[in-house]
């Protein structure tokens, strides 16, 4: 304990008083078993910690290897959906025309059930 420059005797032995009576509070055996637990538990969180740091380590690497091929398949998707609305841009085209051409050939209403029964991928399935 350090001691201040202008403190007195008597300063001095009632801070020892005050912190022998704050030691008497609780036994060393209980102090021994609370750092004991204490350990016990740091040791755990080591080692959590390192098969934590351990896992980042793997995931990263999985990460690296399956990004540049994710990406690839990404813009693949992409471009297949793009092909494909403009397939089907092209075919509601052909069928305006054809019903334009020869209305009789086609019913009244069939025309709009077969114009585009694709789902709207845009929105959520409800």
């Amino acid at each position: 304990m350090e001691k201040s420059p202008g403190a007195s005797p008597e300063t001095a032995a009632a801070a020892a008083e005050v912190a022998e009576q704050f030691r008497s509070l609780v036994s060393a055996e209980d102090v021994g078993s609370i750092k004991q637990a204490q350990h016990l538990i740091l040791g755990r969180l080591q080692d959590s910690n390192a098969v934590l740091t351990h896992f980042n380590e793997y995931s990263e690497q999985c990460f690296a290897e399956v990004s540049s091929d994710f990406a690839s398949k990404t813009r693949l998707l992409k471009s297949m959906k793009d092909d494909l609305d403009h397939i089907f841009l092209k075919l509601r085209s052909m069928k305006s025309r054809l019903a334009a051409t020869y209305p009789d050939a086609f019913p009244d209403g069939a025309m709009a059930k077969t114009m585009d029964q694709r789902p709207d991928l845009e929105n959520p399935l409800e």
